[in-house]
């Protein structure tokens, strides 16, 4: 079968890959900091659905990004891992951003995030029935076919455990990425979280992981949640606290029976970069002046300047900055703002 040109920009990357990479999730309020430190970072995680493929700063944006640094689109909303067939608008709008942006690589959950219609607002963990692996599998080639490359598949974390299982997370991932041919995302805290919460041990559970086929490595920590009836306690995935020591120790495991390199992101909330992190206050209470991304390019060159640095090239980052971190984008804050220009959608 003919090779589409996504997927030679996936495959290409990946051939190219020679040694271990490290990088991080994007997020608005890091976009200075990582575009002043691209030669320490190997690669940027962008969530897929942050972006609209018909508004061209957001794709100018991505592109901007891509030929600084390998990018990877990270999907969040199609809810592939369902015995029903997986909406197609969301594929296909992950299929316009592979082939507009031609990313290094494309990931998604294997979650459930819609029944009937309607969508949950959460990435929940599917019965491991035959019934889902079977329509996993076809929602995996589905994919495939619609975006011209297969995706990295990532484990979630759950709070509850799925009921009517048959078999345990590691069997039914492991039969899951044989049957669809793909390869993983393994979020070492996800592993972790749900090992904890339903008396697993981490490392066993890790152990029966198909590690020949991890590609990618998701690090990130969480909280201590406490259920007010029952009391019960449970390890809460929050991406807003450091990894525990034994995910530490679970990321060493899995680099010693990796077969080959791996890509390592590093996950951290947007709240948990604004409380950590001291920010002067404008001189004027408006909001749209901190949102504008013209405002944020101004910002960014009087930095550039005071540091002593060239401000063209790092000024031209920063107004590709504005459009990815934008993937909030003109089009959403159009509305809140009535005065902010709308990001014109473009036919296909």
């Amino acid at each position: 079968m003919a090779e589409t040109p996504a997927a030679a920009a996936v495959g290409a990357a990946g051939v190219a890959v020679a040694a271990d990479r490290v990088g991080l999730g994007w997020r608005a309020e890091l976009a200075p900091a990582i575009l002043a430190n691209l030669d320490r970072i190997d690669l940027v995680e962008v969530i897929a659905e942050d972006f609209d493929p018909r508004c061209r700063a957001d794709v100018a944006g991505l592109r901007t990004l891509s030929a600084e640094v390998p990018v990877v689109l990270h999907g969040v909303s199609m809810g592939l891992a369902t015995a029903a067939g997986a909406a197609p608008a969301p594929i296909e709008r992950m299929a316009r951003l592979v082939e507009k942006v031609r990313p290094a690589a494309w990931s998604e959950h294997l979650a459930l995030v819609r029944a009937g219609g309607t969508e949950i607002g959460h990435l929940a963990a599917p019965p491991r029935t035959d019934a889902t692996m079977a329509g996993t599998i076809a929602n995996l080639e589905r994919a495939r076919r619609a975006v011209g490359a297969s995706p990295l598949v990532e484990n979630i974390a759950t709070l509850i455990a799925p009921p009517a299982s048959r078999i345990d997370e590691a069997a039914w991932i492991g039969e899951i990425a044989a049957g669809a041919r793909v390869d993983l995302l393994l979020d070492l805290h996800n592993l972790y979280a749900n090992a904890v919460n339903f008396g697993d041990d981490p490392f066993d559970l890790l152990a029966r992981m198909p590690v020949e086929q991890v590609r990618m490595v998701h690090l990130s920590g969480g909280v201590i949640v406490t259920e007010p009836a029952s009391g019960t306690r449970r390890l809460l995935d929050d991406h807003l606290h450091d990894p525990p020591a034994a995910v530490l120790a679970l990321l060493e495991m899995l680099a010693q029976r990796a077969p080959h390199p791996l890509d390592l992101i590093i996950e951290r909330a947007a709240d948990r970069i604004r409380s950590t992190r001291a920010r002067p206050r404008t001189a004027t209470p408006d909001r749209r002046k901190r949102a504008c991304p013209r405002f944020w390019s101004r910002r960014r060159q009087r930095r550039c300047i005071r540091a002593g640095k060239s401000a063209g090239a790092d000024l031209h980052r920063s107004q590709a900055a504005c459009s990815v971190s934008g993937c909030a984008g003109q089009e959403r804050a159009a509305r809140r703002y009535r005065n902010r220009r709308r990001c014109a959608p473009r036919a296909h």
